[in-house]
């Protein structure tokens, strides 16, 4: 598990400029090949970009194609799992610098280094584009975890596999009695999710939505699966199109999003190198030892 999104889940259980200039460290501009495969998925009214938290490849290809899209005026909104719902970059400038655009988003950067996530974002803004925080905010995460509502919102079997995902995600360290909770916080965030994007495309969603123009969610591959996440919650008259970035190891087969514990359907699936091996359940299972061992420590024999 990666470990930016790692420390988002252990939180849950306590460019081109609108001038046309190119925006500073532009990313190399998408192949005809890649254009014409990325074509196959407009027109649409919501794009979702999975991806793996850990991976420079995916950051780069956000990065790639948030200039395509508003290159081509195709770009309506970019919102981020990263940042909170309510907070946006609409009414700030093109030229606002990087500590403007964080404040305007409440940016974390301990759980999402800006070093990564910046580059892109800045590439919406530097076109004009407006940046949306779409994820549910920490101060309804509690509310979430004991709300049991939230459990009709999937079929019983979808509820038992999103289950299933936060227990293997957490490596099977959590006690039972924390995965509905939750489960109930991750489907409270891809309702979230949703209803940002909702509000942006559809006509309602003024001054972002306009005909021909794709409402972009940035988040992991996890919250773009059809039967589990942010697709689920979307309004039906919505025209929504998965694009979802893959690591693959050496032997050539997909792999899943480490963070999200399933691969989520996509209609384009964008393969990229391998990733370094890493045992990030080992890493957490430290974590989680830490506190036991320093609580002994201080007992008296």
């Amino acid at each position: 598990m990666p470990p930016t999104r790692l420390s988002c889940l252990a939180l849950l259980t306590v460019s081109l400029l609108g001038a046309g200039c190119a925006a500073p460290g532009a990313a190399p501009a998408l192949t005809p090949d890649d254009q014409a495969r990325l074509s196959r998925l407009l027109p649409a009214d919501v794009l979702l970009v999975g991806k793996q938290h850990d991976a420079p490849a995916h950051q780069q290809l956000q990065r790639q194609l948030i200039d395509w899209l508003a290159a081509r005026g195709q770009l309506a909104a970019v919102a981020l799992e990263m940042a909170e719902q309510g907070r946006s970059t609409h009414g700030l400038p093109p030229q606002a610098s990087p500590a403007q655009v964080q404040a305007a988003l409440g940016w974390r950067d301990k759980a999402w280094p800006w070093r990564a996530y910046g580059p892109p974002i800045m590439a919406a803004v530097r076109a004009g584009v407006p940046v949306l925080g779409a994820n549910l905010p920490a101060s309804a995460m509690r509310g979430a975890m004991a709300d049991a509502r939230l459990d009709a919102r999937l079929p019983p079997p979808q509820l038992a596999q999103q289950q299933e995902r936060i227990r293997t995600g957490h490596c099977g360290l959590l006690p039972e009695s924390q995965i509905a909770p939750m489960a109930r916080v991750q489907i409270a965030r891809d309702m979230a999710m949703a209803q940002t994007l909702a509000d942006v495309a559809t006509p309602q969603g003024a001054p972002y939505a306009s005909p021909g123009r794709v409402a972009l969610l940035i988040t992991g591959n996890g919250h773009t699966h059809r039967l589990l996440g942010v697709p689920r919650f979307l309004p039906p008259t919505l025209s929504v199109r998965v694009l979802s970035a893959q690591s693959r190891p050496a032997s050539g087969a997909p792999v899943p999003d480490a963070a999200d514990g399933a691969l989520a359907e996509g209609d384009l699936v964008w393969p990229t190198p391998a990733l370094p091996a890493q045992d990030h359940c080992a890493a957490l299972r430290q974590t989680h030892a830490r506190p036991a061992a320093s609580g002994q420590a201080g007992k008296a024999p």
